[in-house]
């Protein structure tokens, strides 16, 4: 099958995959639909078998990763750290609802930067909304901010996100030159998020709650290992070893304080698996939308040369895709018309990990933190998207015009 009609059928897979992947009824895997949906892409000719092949070679090292890093962020969960953390900041914000709001937005960008946007909105969302429980504030502007800097915090660190790491693949640049270039990016951005919501949740954020002195003991080998993980994952990367190698050795670590009771079914279970698959299957209907008329269409968008103009005209293109097919597909149908320009590329995950902040279904992860919050805390999709759409232009150009500077000072 070629042409147009495979254009048409590739895109209605597609659709189904992520409307499944969304609404995941009766909390089936997201794999359910788009494993079948992979297959028959292949059985029709869309994607020859080779090319599928080759696709499942190119992204199963990023899958790999992403698995161990999950398992990771639920060992530092399961020692403690995610709740010494929250203890700490209801310790210091001293009941204000502002500074608590302050410390939330910095604890989710450390966090979404060394551990994924998946510790953000699965581990510490429910730390926060304990948190602000135990102080008596509002809890739905610290709430938004464990889902919003999960998205546009996640531009730091090449292991910050998943499309991170199939950026950092495409873009040819190291761990720490990649970190360089985006780091003015990601402080403008955690400040902005910072700014936007403390003024669009002025009234939540005024008075004063309750006090919080009781702090546990830090897990202080839990903390080590994570500083050292993070820091493994500067090391791999310029001596050319993938980073799973790191975050494995990282959960190797934590897991022997408990090597009696360790569980190896849990392990598999924190790994997401049937969401790696979903991952796998993905890349393969991705390509074939791609290869059939998409990508054609694509690379009309796609600016040459990195002028502030042009990179602030591709981060736009990126986060419009992000918007309409989910930042993941977007990186994927992105990235390889890009691949080898490490400033198109940057300004590629600029557009896919800031744009979802938008509407609902720009991230899976922005789902999963709806999914996860009690009926009473669940935002209004009008709130949810006045927020995203009054703040989101605004957030894109201050991360292009900082990856510019970047790329004027630092070079690529």
């Amino acid at each position: 099958m070629h042409g147009v009609a495979a254009e048409v059928v590739a895109l209605i897979l597609l659709a189904a995959s992520l409307a499944f992947a969304v609404a995941r009824p009766r909390g089936l895997s997201e794999s359910v639909v788009a494993v079948p949906a992979a297959v028959l892409v292949v059985a029709l000719g869309i994607v020859p078998w080779h090319a599928a092949l080759h696709a499942l070679r190119e992204i199963g090292p990023t899958v790999g990763f992403l698995a161990a890093i999950l398992v990771f962020g639920h060992l530092c969960a399961e020692a403690g750290v995610f709740d010494y953390l929250g203890a700490v900041a209801a310790s210091a914000s001293k009941g204000d609802p502002r500074r608590l709001l302050v410390l939330v937005v910095m604890l989710a960008a450390g966090v979404t930067a060394t551990l994924t946007l998946d510790a953000t909105v699965v581990l510490l969302t429910p730390v926060v909304l304990t948190t602000t429980a135990r102080l008596r504030v509002p809890a739905r502007p610290h709430l938004y901010a464990c889902t919003r800097l999960a998205n546009s915090g996640s531009l730091l660190l090449p292991v910050s996100n998943l499309t991170n790491l199939l950026a950092f693949t495409a873009s040819g640049l190291s761990f720490g030159h990649f970190t360089a270039l985006m780091l003015l990016p990601w402080v403008l951005v955690c400040v902005a998020e910072w700014g936007g919501l403390r003024t669009f949740f002025r009234r939540d954020l005024r008075g004063t709650g309750s006090r919080a002195t009781e702090v546990p003991s830090p897990p202080r080998y839990a903390l080590v290992v994570l500083v050292v993980t993070v820091a493994l994952f500067v090391v791999t990367s310029s001596i050319d070893v993938a980073p799973a190698w790191a975050a494995l050795v990282g959960c190797v670590a934590l897991l022997v304080p408990h090597a009696r009771s360790i569980k190896p079914l849990q392990l598999v279970t924190e790994a997401s698996p049937g969401f790696c698959v979903f991952v796998l299957a993905l890349a393969v209907i991705v390509d074939g939308v791609t290869r059939h008329g998409l990508s054609g269409g694509l690379q009309h968008l796609v600016p040459s040369g990195s002028s502030w103009l042009a990179l602030l005209g591709l981060a736009t293109v990126a986060a419009a895709l992000a918007n309409l097919v989910n930042n993941l597909p977007a990186t994927l149908a992105l990235i390889p018309i890009v691949h080898g320009q490490p400033a198109l590329v940057l300004a590629v995950l600029i557009g896919v990990n800031i744009g979802p902040n938008a509407t609902y279904p720009g991230s899976l992860a922005t789902l999963l933190w709806r999914r996860l919050l009690p009926a009473e805390e669940k935002p209004s999709a009008a709130q949810f998207h006045r927020l995203g759409l009054l703040t989101v232009p605004l957030l894109l150009v201050l991360a292009a015009t900082a990856l510019w500077l970047g790329v004027r000072t630092i070079g690529v």
